[in-house]
């Protein structure tokens, strides 16, 4: 469990995902704009996915007691590949704009950061509800590369 504060003086923190709170997660993915929908993979796929992964850490993000956000690395990245992959990360449309999301990849960055990670590589769809602008505004710069059909970006840290 790790804590930040945002902009707005709440505190993000990392969360497990237990028994108890998996639903109140996947439901999170029904706040996104149909736009979002299209690019952001539903968080209960994603949550089964990483049951399936040996290289996935994933979490809720929550502010106070409420979910705002799932985020799912994966750290297995190929050896020639020295970095971590943001493989899945959202925040629910009513928290979106709060600064929870930048909070979360700051904090992200840091603990990488702490572990002797320098890149986070992410990728995305671009056109409506990408997220392109919120990660460009982060620092991450795109590679070249197309990863599945979508754009790759790196963090340099």
């Amino acid at each position: 469990m790790t804590a930040a504060a945002a902009g707005n003086g709440r505190t993000v923190e990392l969360r497990r995902i237990t028994a108890d709170t998996v639903y109140e997660v996947c439901k999170l993915s029904d706040t996104l704009s149909s736009d979002q929908r299209k690019v952001v993979a539903d968080n209960g796929i994603s949550i089964a996915e990483a049951h399936f992964s040996d290289a996935a850490w994933f979490r809720a993000i929550y502010v106070d007691e409420q979910a705002v956000g799932f985020v799912m690395l994966e750290l297995g990245m190929d050896a020639d590949e020295p970095g971590v992959s943001l493989w899945r990360f959202m925040i629910a449309g009513p928290h979106q704009g709060k600064g929870y999301g930048r909070q979360t990849i700051e904090q992200l960055a840091a603990l990488l950061k702490e572990r002797g990670t320098t890149l986070l590589y992410t990728s995305y769809v671009r056109g409506p509800g990408s997220p392109e602008g919120f990660y460009r505004s982060l620092g991450f710069e795109t590679t070249g590369n197309l990863v599945d059909g979508e754009t790759e970006a790196v963090l340099r840290m």
